[in-house]
C-alpha cells in the first residue's frame, strides 16, 4: 500500500515525499505518508491518483477528509493514512515533528527520476 501511494503520488508531481513508520508510537496505523502539491488542483489531482492506484490494488479507503478544501486531504486506508497538503498547511501544522520518534522510512526507490 505504501510503495502505491508514493508512486502514485510522484506520478502527479508530488513534492517532498515522506514516509513515517509509527506502527511503534501511534495505535491509528503502521505509516503515515505526506507530501504537497503546489494548489489547490495539484493536491486534489494527486489525491485522485492515489485513491484510484489504490483503488485498482483493490485497498479500501475508510476515510477521506478535506478532499474539496484542497489544502490538506487525509486518505485513511487503515494500515496507511495518506496527508496531501498544500506546502503552506505542511510548514504550519509539521506533522513530522509531532510524529519525530517514528523512524522515517527510505522511499526513494519508488521515485522516478528527477530532471
Amino acid at each position: 500500500m505504501l510503495e502505491i501511494a508514493v508512486k502514485a503520488g510522484d506520478a502527479k508531481r508530488a513534492e517532498d515525499i515522506v514516509a513515517l513508520d509509527v506502527e511503534q508510537v501511534s495505535l491509528v496505523a503502521d505509516y503515515f505518508l505526506m507530501m504537497n502539491g503546489g494548489s489547490k488542483r495539484q493536491v486534489q489531482a494527486i489525491t485522485q491518483a492515489v485513491l484510484d492506484a489504490e483503488g485498482e490494488a483493490k485497498v479500501d479507503v475508510r476515510r477521506i477528509e478535506g478532499k474539496a478544501e484542497g489544502t490538506w486531504v487525509l486518505l485513511d486506508f487503515g494500515d496507511i493514512i495518506v496527508h496531501v497538503f498544500q506546502e503552506e498547511q505542511r510548514q504550519y501544522y509539521n506533522l513530522e515533528k509531532l510524529w519525530s520518534d517514528a523512524p522515517i522510512v527510505n522511499v526513494t526507490d519508488w521515485l522516478g527520476e528527477t530532471e
